[in-house]
């Protein structure tokens, strides 16, 4: 299996990121939301509360590299969408953990399959 990845500079961008930023732009993969939705897609993955002192400060530095787009929905609620720099992002690191995860025809396997249910 093999992903390749343009080498833009902006996709170099998810080394930098950390673990909890790169949950944000997956889960802004699907579809743009507003910052409560995100915050609970977040709580859904880890399970626990997820502080709004964490996650705004975080999408701020998300839409200041230009990985997400920040607009407004109306006068108290932003929406937030994931960029093509941030499509790129994710694409980067997804390939890189692919080129250290499969190591055989066993693990080629797992991962087809997984993607295979991922589209169904």
């Amino acid at each position: 299996m093999s992903v390749t990845v343009s080498d833009d500079s902006d996709a170099g961008i998810a080394h930098e990121l950390t673990a909890f930023q790169q949950r944000i732009l997956t889960v802004l993969s699907e579809e743009a939301r507003y910052g409560l939705a995100i915050k609970r897609e977040l709580e859904q993955y880890y399970g626990s509360d997820v502080n709004h002192g964490r996650l705004y400060p975080n999408l701020d530095d998300l839409v200041e590299m230009g990985l997400v787009e920040k607009s407004e929905l109306d006068k108290r609620t932003n929406e937030y969408a994931l960029t093509e720099a941030g499509h790129d992002a994710i694409l980067n690191q997804l390939s890189w953990t692919l080129s250290r995860f499969i190591t055989s025809e066993s693990r080629t396997t797992e991962i087809t399959e997984l993607v295979s249910a991922a589209q169904e």
